[in-house]
């Protein structure tokens, strides 16, 4: 650890440890989406105990001696992301496909994100073959090891396979979303691409808008429309008996064709697996 290279493990104090949070916390690079570096904080501290945790696990330390427990995270604001009104989403797509220097590819993430509920890693690490043609499916990997074949309309599917084929995609193992220059896309795309989209579109300026504010939207859309089931299964979420459903959300989980359905009434086009029967 850079503030304390030379410590041991049995030093370091609760107290200090909540001190150099909140060193950390005022240091934040201040972002418009921040929240004052109560994430940097609550981030230290979870290093913090990470560290120690295997320091006990391997028998350096005894568990009563392990500081960080004894340190509080940062209470967790609510978040400030919300789902969109259409015509906002409209005004950031027409941003997307008519600014910039690739506004094909833009046009092709936004799309992408308001079709599957995606987070940016689910894009970003898309390849060749997870791209189901016949089925109207695309394999999308994401946090914690997590997989899934999510529906995509016929329009989009048509657009990433063009797309992946032109900048160069040849082999399985390809990544779908590239550059001009035929290199993999990556995070710095969508960063640039909100900054661009906030300075045509005002909201996304200052409410610090972004990709995950699509998969809010579409999430909701979902939930309102087809129940909380469709969305749990269309945002790829794990069932857990934590939640307002307790038990019964393992026997009433919804099935890839329920979210094919869900994605046929969103994008109005029909789709390969809607309908079919589940039993």
């Amino acid at each position: 650890m850079a503030a304390w290279p030379e410590r041991r493990l049995d030093e370091p104090l609760p107290s200090e440890i909540a001190e150099l949070a909140e060193q950390v916390k005022a240091q934040a690079v201040v972002r418009r989406s921040g929240r004052g570096g109560r994430s940097a904080a609550e981030h230290l501290i979870g290093a913090f105990r990470r560290i120690y945790k295997v320091a006990v696990d391997d028998g350096l330390i005894a568990a009563a001696d392990d500081p960080s427990q004894k340190v509080k995270k940062p209470k967790r604001l609510p978040s400030r992301r919300r789902g969109l009104q259409n015509e906002l989403v409209e005004r950031i797509e027409e941003a997307a496909r008519t600014t910039g220097d690739d506004p094909a590819l833009d046009a092709l993430l936004i799309r992408f994100h308001v079709e599957t509920a995606s987070r940016r890693g689910g894009a970003l690490a898309l390849t060749l073959d997870g791209l189901d043609q016949e089925q109207c499916l695309v394999l999308l990997h994401e946090k914690g090891g997590t997989s899934r074949w999510q529906p995509v309309s016929s329009t989009l599917m048509t657009h990433l396979v063009d797309h992946a084929y032109l900048r160069g995609a040849r082999d399985g193992k390809s990544r779908v979303l590239r550059y001009h220059n035929g290199n993999p896309l990556t995070y710095r795309r969508y960063d640039g691409l909100w900054q661009r989209i906030g300075r045509h579109v005002e909201p996304v300026y200052k409410q610090g808008i972004s990709t995950h504010w699509l998969r809010h939207t579409t999430l909701k859309w979902v939930e309102r429309n087809f129940g909380y089931a469709v969305a749990q299964a269309f945002a790829g979420h794990a069932d857990s008996t934590s939640d307002h459903y307790g038990a019964t959300a393992t026997y009433v989980r919804a099935g890839i064709e329920e979210v094919a359905a869900a994605l046929s009434a969103l994008t109005g086009e029909p789709h390969p697996l809607a309908g079919v029967t589940q039993r």
